[in-house]
């Protein structure tokens, strides 16, 4: 290699990495702000599992289905703050933004927040997140989600961009009766958008009572309605959220039926 050719590739290297860091700056500077946040309320929902409702600050918008990055202070090796994600499990219409935090013993993310009560401040970035409503709402649709995953479901299914007149299926799955989450989105008064659907169930996988409801995994559920052949599984779009093993079971459920990988959206949890 002659000194040209090398002042050459010099030349081309330096102007590459600048590239690179003017792009990175860009990006940065159209990361959402951090912004605080002050909780209006605090309530539990089930014995794991609580809601914080925040005050929304002033210009703020999301899609449903999006998440909060929060900021967990001094939780990180050194006394560094950490940051956690958490969906937003209301609709993007409502004038306070409502999160579903399951508690998870010695986590950072849920300790903090659990700690927090009415008048606590908190720093949250946001929104971020690809899993939103993105389907011809002609086309059935069914929604599945394990826990808390039910949050950003919930958020889609109250928003005024869902305007399906389509077959929809809801399905939450836990383990026990005292697991369930928003049991209001499954009973004889649900909301209109699942008040003309079948199937919006609520799965148990252990039920510890006399419980008259399905018994089994959100999957047992699936393969259900495929033996009854009372859905058209090949022509559906799924938004699945919750556990990495539910998620996984559906896929592989779902592929051996030919559904493409396009019509399954998913946001996995753990």
């Amino acid at each position: 290699m002659n000194k040209t050719q090398y002042r050459l590739i010099k030349k081309t290297v330096s102007y590459f990495s600048l590239l690179v860091e003017r792009i990175s700056l860009c990006v940065g500077s159209m990361a959402p702000p951090l912004l605080p946040w002050k909780v209006r309320q605090k309530k539990f929902l089930t014995h794991d599992v609580f809601e914080l409702i925040l005050a929304r600050p002033e210009g703020f918008e999301f899609e449903a289905g999006q998440y909060l990055s929060i900021v967990v202070p001094g939780a990180g090796p050194g006394g560094r703050n950490l940051r956690r994600a958490y969906s937003i499990a209301s609709p993007p219409e409502t004038p306070d933004l409502e999160l579903c935090i399951k508690i998870v013993p010695g986590g950072p993310g849920t300790t903090y927040l659990n700690s927090l009560n009415e008048g606590s401040e908190l720093q949250a970035q946001g929104p971020f997140g690809d899993f939103v409503l993105d389907h011809d709402q002609s086309l059935p649709c069914m929604f599945i989600g394990t826990g808390t995953g039910i949050a950003p479901l919930r958020s889609m299914i109250l928003s005024k961009q869902w305007n399906s007149t389509a077959p929809v299926a809801f399905l939450l799955g836990v383990r026990a009766e005292q697991d369930i989450v928003y049991p209001e989105l499954f009973s004889n008064d649900r909301p209109k958008a699942l008040a003309q659907h079948s199937h919006v169930k609520i799965a148990l996988s252990r039920p510890t009572g006399p419980w008259t409801g399905y018994r089994g995994r959100v999957t047992d559920y699936l393969r259900d309605l495929q033996a009854k052949a009372e859905w058209n599984l090949a022509q559906t779009h799924y938004y699945l959220c919750g556990s990495g093993a539910m998620i996984a079971e559906v896929k592989e459920l779902l592929g051996a039926q030919g559904v493409a990988k396009e019509q399954i959206h998913m946001e996995k949890y753990f």
